[in-house]
């Protein structure tokens, strides 16, 4: 068994040396040496990874006219050349090619869900109280140290997990552990969703030192829609901290909540257009979710906002030079629901083991468990031995759109709420999502049903 191991690093080490050489002739002639990457991609991702993302990006390259190849260009018109390199790097060999190989031997090894990425909170304080966020009710009350944080990144790269992102809370209350943690981990990708007004010029100055950090930065429209959740003089700040990222060639991107009150101005050709204009390379979309006992119901969108958000996205990604994600329409391509370790997993700043961020249980704890035991414990084998939770990849969620799921999950686990504030029983929480689950379902089925549908039901992405 140790000489097998042995033997798989020392693959690792080849690839990573002939990847990295390639990847370091991109800057002569990318037109030219991307394709050859690519090529070279192949015959390392011998699982499959990426195959269906790289005949994207190969078809994008032959169309120089196209928007994929637009946002392609602009990553070397835009960004700085260390900073690009560096995150090529760590993306292409650790997070795809080194996750593909050891996550899928850690999966058969330990028989449970190995994830892409870890999503995890440094803290739980923050210095904005937005509306229908539950972080504004825990205050300053909770946060993991560096060595906690460290152990999960130290554990999570033995099994294959090099991409990190922090939550909270405002992640950026703790900047200096942040660029700690990218300085010893030089090998990983970091990001974070943050609301932008903590980012100043000198934390931009060590993002361009340390070059292995991006932030998401979240932002509910424009100044109206953005200072009305988030408090007046919010959207401003976002402004001056895109200027300050732009200045230094830094990569970010944007993250944005659509909810009844929004959702018109999220997914409007203004909008995206602005936000590109403003220098976003990508954009992390989320539908309103109401978690927590004080939660706002009436921000959930409506079945009919939904499905224009949808239609919208997929548009975009015709004609838009930005890469999106649409957490829960686009289920289709991943084949439902990612949360449970399949794809990815929370830790909330307790220190509490969650399938999802807003999922809020959990029977395991950092402090006590390794992150393989957790994946193992009761609550995330239930979401392995359930998923997807429904046919239909565009009814992914096992809380918003699959009635009484997730109850039956906490149920048989007898995971506890992890809201320290006010714990919410799971009955309760699926109650309030019971409305959009039924409203969701025969629009979800026409669209599935839809003989032009983009994405096949039996071809997605795994």
């Amino acid at each position: 068994m140790k000489g097998l191991f042995m033997l798989n690093r020392t693959k690792e080490w080849v690839q990573e040396v002939s990847l990295k050489k390639a990847i370091s002739y991109l800057d002569s002639n990318p037109e030219e040496h991307i394709p050859k990457l690519i090529s070279w991609v192949k015959r390392f991702d011998k699982k499959g990874v990426i195959s269906q993302q790289l005949q994207v990006v190969e078809s994008a390259m032959q169309d120089t006219t196209g928007n994929w190849y637009q946002l392609g260009k602009s990553l070397y018109t835009d960004i700085d050349v260390d900073v690009r390199k560096r995150l090529f790097e760590n993306f292409v060999i650790n997070s795809v090619i080194k996750w593909g190989q050891r996550a899928q031997e850690a999966r058969i090894k330990y028989e449970c869900n190995i994830p892409w990425a870890i999503l995890m909170d440094p803290t739980s304080a923050c210095n904005l109280k937005c509306k229908g966020c539950w972080a504004a009710d825990y205050g300053n009350k909770m946060s993991m140290s560096f060595e906690t944080l460290d152990s999960i990144i130290e554990q999570g790269k033995e099994l294959g997990v090099f991409m990190y992102i922090y939550s909270g809370g405002e992640p950026l209350v703790r900047k200096d552990d942040i660029i700690r943690l990218c300085e010893k981990h030089q090998d990983c990708t970091f990001m974070a969703f943050t609301n932008g007004t903590l980012l100043d010029e000198k934390f931009a100055d060590e993002m361009l030192r340390v070059k292995n950090f991006a932030p998401a930065i979240s932002i509910e429209g424009f100044e109206s829609e953005t200072d009305s959740r988030r408090g007046d003089g919010t959207y401003q700040a976002v402004l001056r901290a895109m200027e300050i990222l732009r200045e230094r060639k830094l990569l970010f991107g944007i993250s944005c909540c659509y909810t009844s009150q929004n959702v018109d101005v999220i997914g409007s050709e203004e909008y995206f257009d602005t936000m590109i204009d403003l220098g976003a390379k990508f954009a992390w979309l989320f539908t309103y979710m109401p978690v927590g006992v004080n939660a706002a119901t009436d921000l959930i969108a409506s079945a009919a906002q939904r499905e224009y958000m949808y239609r919208q996205i997929r548009k975009f990604r015709e004609t838009k030079p930005i890469f999106t994600m649409d957490f829960w329409n686009d289920g289709e391509y991943v084949d439902g629901c990612i949360a449970g370790g399949r794809r990815y997993l929370h830790i909330n700043a307790n220190g509490d083991i969650e399938p999802c961020a807003f999922i809020h249980y959990s029977d395991s704890s950092i402090y006590e468990k390794t992150l393989i035991e957790a994946f193992q414990s009761p609550l995330f084998m239930e979401y392995r031995h359930n998923q997807p939770f429904n046919n239909n990849h565009l009814r992914p969620c096992p809380l918003l759109d699959n009635k009484g799921y997730l109850a039956k999950m906490v149920d048989e686990s007898r995971a506890k709420s992890t809201d320290l504030a006010s714990p919410e029983d799971v009955h309760s929480l699926c109650a309030k999502c019971t409305n959009a689950a039924d409203t969701w379902e025969p629009v979800a089925e026409r669209i599935w049903n839809e003989k032009d549908r983009k994405g096949k039901k039996d071809t997605a992405a795994s």
